[in-house]
């Protein structure tokens, strides 16, 4: 056994040591999302050590009759007996264990502080702990995956029309200007499957505030938003929780004034089917029973929160105080769960920029950003030692590789030779192609090119082949069927214009008198103007 007092010395070391590494590793530049949570982790590690040690270093300072007794045996002996018992020990345990590593601390420390292998030179590539936390779709804590809570949320009954991922995510962020999920009724937070969901969305809010915030202590904040709740629910202040249906709480009576039945132990959700069902024959032998038995000791409490705020047990044979427990259970995961929301806010916006980016996307442009991403990224250094290495040859073909214009979307060249950015490509609207079937079926990408296509030679050559004038009026034509049935129509209606024109159309005489084409021409045949 070890000396108490070497083992207060050491553990105080080893804490100072801790302490200077985590200041070492918390006071480096780290520009890059992965290098931070990485640090960020290692940093949660060391303090972990150095709560565990500060702990054992208590317990040795609490039990002060070792620790006395060992500086009584110190000070009382006056030769070196103590100090060759105690080597007899150490020579005793190095020959049982003569495998074991000098300096164990040192190597733990060095691992805490050991940046990750980025060298692709070797054999096996170390496999990074904190990439395994995170799914594809959390990529690395930047963003939700909250696939499985939509799906859920979708899943409620009498919710109206299904929200989308977007408007999903919309009402997570609304909590931070009301109240969270303040778009459902009542009825629908006070349901089983509400309790799930809302249940659910708080262990997986609370598991990725842990892991990419690993240095917060999520849990105290908890335990504070927890109190608070109860505070509130206490005072009865959460109107938004309130069970309407307890206020009208009566028992079985004539005229059917509520809508908790105190016989049957069942709620009725309307008072037209409490009327009906008060001449069933279960609620009529139930009424009987309940009259010999005297009052039900399950009727539900007037309180709408509950007795005194705390609900009744999951266990109890009442359906009111299940219901009662449902309610405080919902109300407290909510309250929670906006709690969370509050720092993941940032998170939350990231990842609806991110969908709003991939919705805009086609499939194979998705597989392409996931086959970019999935590529290991070298850095600089690892290509300039493999330049270096190899022969003559290498040069050259990395030489030709750089030359060559990587377009793995096939995007046009702008005025410089190179692809246009891809925002741009977008922007123009260059990806949708419209087919016009009177210039032989060719394509056109983008509205821009299609609208200016219409006064070009290839146009109007076609045009010209089916006999039909290349005017205003064939203006975003592209079928020949409909250009033909378009110029039969405007040959019809040629003799109504016509008409029109002379009779619409007014002249002037000398005298300043007004008539109408027709009617000038007539009377100026007759010789009166």
């Amino acid at each position: 056994m070890d000396s108490v007092l070497e083992v207060q010395r050491q553990t105080h070391e080893e804490i100072d040591r801790f302490e200077r590494a985590l200041y070492a590793l918390l006071s480096r530049n780290q520009s890059a999302h992965q290098q931070r949570l990485q640090a960020e982790h290692r940093a949660s590690q060391i303090l972990d050590r150095i709560h565990t040690r500060a702990v054992e270093l208590n317990n040795l300072y609490v039990d002060e009759d070792t620790r006395k007794q060992e500086v009584d045996s110190l000070s009382s002996s006056s030769d070196l007996d103590a100090f060759y018992q105690r080597l007899a020990k150490i020579q005793e345990h190095h020959a049982k264990y003569p495998d074991s590593v000098a300096g164990g601390f040192d190597i733990e420390l060095a691992a805490l502080l050991e940046e990750p292998n980025q060298d692709d030179n070797d054999e096996f590539e170390e496999e990074d702990p904190v990439s395994l936390l995170f799914s594809g779709e959390e990529a690395y804590g930047k963003y939700l995956d909250l696939y499985a809570n939509h799906v859920a949320y979708t899943n409620l009954k009498n919710i109206g029309k299904r929200p989308g991922y977007l408007q999903y995510l919309d009402f997570l962020l609304n909590s931070q200007s009301g109240p969270l999920h303040g778009e459902l009724s009542k009825e629908m937070r006070f349901t089983k499957d509400y309790e799930t969901y809302i249940k659910n969305l708080h262990t997986y809010l609370l598991s990725f505030s842990k892991r990419t915030q690993p240095l917060v202590d999520i849990d105290t904040e908890q335990a504070e938003a927890q109190r608070e709740f109860q505070k509130q629910w206490d005072a009865g202040e959460l109107s938004d929780w309130e069970d309407d249906s307890a206020k009208n709480v009566t028992g079985v009576s004539a005229n059917g004034s509520g809508i908790w039945c105190a016989a049957c132990q069942k709620h009725y959700s309307k008072q037209t089917v409490y009327d009906a069902h008060l001449t069933s024959k279960k609620h009529i032998k139930a009424a009987a029973k309940q009259a010999e038995a005297g009052p039900s000791p399950n009727a539900p409490p007037p309180n709408p929160n509950g007795t005194n705020g705390i609900p009744q047990p999951e266990g109890s044979t009442s359906s009111k105080s299940k219901l009662q427990s449902r309610i405080y259970s919902s109300a407290l995961y909510t309250h929670l769960s906006a709690a969370l929301l509050k720092s993941l806010v940032p998170t939350l916006n990231e990842t609806k920029s991110n969908v709003e980016r991939r919705f805009s996307l086609t499939a194979r442009e998705r597989e392409q950003e996931l086959l970019e991403q999935s590529r290991p990224q070298l850095p600089p250094s690892a290509n300039g030692k493999k330049a270096g290495e190899g022969d003559g040859d290498g040069e050259g073909e990395e030489e030709e590789e750089e030359e060559r214009i990587y377009n793995p979307l096939k995007l046009p060249l702008g005025w410089d030779g190179k692809p246009i950015p891809y925002w741009l490509y977008k922007l123009h609207g260059l990806g949708v192609e419209y087919r016009c079937e009177i210039c032989s079926d060719h394509v056109y990408m983008g509205r821009k090119n299609f609208d200016r296509h219409f006064q070009e030679s290839r146009h109007a050559f076609g045009m010209r082949a089916l006999g039909l004038p290349n005017t205003k009026h064939f203006h975003e034509i592209t079928k020949i069927d409909d250009a033909l049935a378009l110029a039969e129509k405007l040959k019809q209606e040629g003799r109504h214009e016509i008409f029109e024109q002379e009779t619409m159309e007014e002249l002037e005489d000398d005298e300043g008198n007004v008539y109408n084409r027709k009617t000038y021409e007539d009377l100026k045949k007759q010789g009166l103007i």
